[in-house]
């Protein structure tokens, strides 16, 4: 006895049978939406485990205790280690207590070909100040252009003695301080260098850090 066919399905939502283009269109879809929910799920997986790696990197690697804040380099020993490959003897000025030493390093401007020892400090009050002792391969003057842009593009205002050097002064200490590095500096020559000291820090401090490569720069 042959078996009975079972008739097709009634869908809700017709009213009656699907045709068979009817049941291949959904079925289409059906796989569709199951491939788009499957990206959608990888990807969120994926998203998950990238944080979690993020998340252990961070956890392994291990960190200081200090921050910038403690970051403090050695002004006189690195000197000395520059000096022979400079040419010249490096000035690491005597600074007041609480002041940090932040950078310390000898920079050469291509462009230009002045080699510079440059040193960057925090002060007590943390502010900023600055040692710039530059030279060129030749001992020919360093050119005014590039003190210049040292120096802000800001215009000389004055001049004053420190240490044995005649100094040219920068005194905008009406600019902005969270807008500049230089409110008050000077610029003179101590020896066969180029030397510029500035900052945002007083008058005063800037002088006297001035004083100390002076002195240093004419021994």
């Amino acid at each position: 006895m042959a078996r009975k066919q079972k008739p097709p399905a009634v869908v809700a939502e017709l009213g009656r049978p699907e045709t068979p283009q009817e049941t291949a269109t959904r079925k289409a879809r059906d796989s569709r939406l199951y491939r788009e929910r499957k990206t959608v799920n990888n990807l969120v997986l994926s998203l998950f485990v990238s944080l979690a790696l993020v998340l252990l990197m961070v956890l392994i690697v291990p960190r200081g205790t200090g921050g910038f804040s403690e970051h403090e380099v050695d002004v006189a020993s690195l000197a000395a280690e520059a000096s022979p490959s400079a040419g010249h003897t490096l000035v690491a000025p005597e600074v007041p207590e609480g002041w940090k030493a932040k950078q310390a390093e000898l920079r050469h401007d291509s462009d230009t070909r002045i080699t510079y020892w440059y040193i960057g400090y925090t002060t007590d009050d943390e502010r900023y100040a600055a040692v710039v002792q530059a030279f060129t391969p030749d001992g020919a003057p360093v050119e005014d252009r590039w003190i210049a842009t040292q120096m802000e593009q800001q215009s000389a205002t004055g001049e004053t003695a420190l240490g044995g050097v005649d100094w040219t002064v920068y005194d905008h200490r009406d600019r902005n301080p969270d807008e500049a590095n230089m409110l008050y500096g000077v610029q003179g020559v101590g020896g066969d260098t180029t030397l510029l000291v500035y900052g945002t820090d007083s008058a005063e401090s800037i002088d006297a850090l001035a004083t100390s490569v002076a002195e240093q720069a004419v021994e």
